[in-house]
């Protein structure tokens, strides 16, 4: 559930939310949508700045799903809110893939996260 302190920023642009600013103690945090924290107690200026930097992009990029029981998978972000993540496994821009959806909590947790050098790429079928 999204703090009642929490303060939504949106784009000057086109007024798209990209995240919250939270109170820590005089200064301020730049939340994302996913919930985590991408600054530290900073004062609102930077706070927003940060915000705007990191935009909304980052949606469309591939991430990468750990589970304690099997390799990690290659998502997509499909849903973000303050009551849910929804992922799916990458279907490459494929309308006829197969995928598996992953409804996970809010914030997101740390198993949900960017591509790494070394993650699988998704485009490797066979190795040997």
């Amino acid at each position: 559930m999204l703090p009642a302190d929490w303060i939504e920023h949106r784009r000057p642009d086109d007024r798209e939310p990209v995240g919250w600013i939270r109170p820590d103690g005089d200064d301020w945090v730049a939340v994302s949508l996913l919930g985590r924290a991408l600054t530290g107690p900073v004062d609102w200026a930077v706070a927003e700045e940060a915000l705007e930097e990191t935009g909304l992009s980052w949606m469309a990029d591939a991430w990468m799903l750990e589970r304690d029981d099997d390799e990690p998978l290659r998502v997509r972000l499909v849903e973000v809110t303050p009551d849910r993540v929804v992922v799916q496994t990458d279907d490459f821009g494929a309308i006829d893939a197969p995928v598996e959806r992953f409804e996970l909590p809010w914030p997101a947790p740390d198993g949900l996260r960017p591509r790494r050098d070394g993650d699988p790429d998704g485009w490797v079928v066979l190795a040997g």
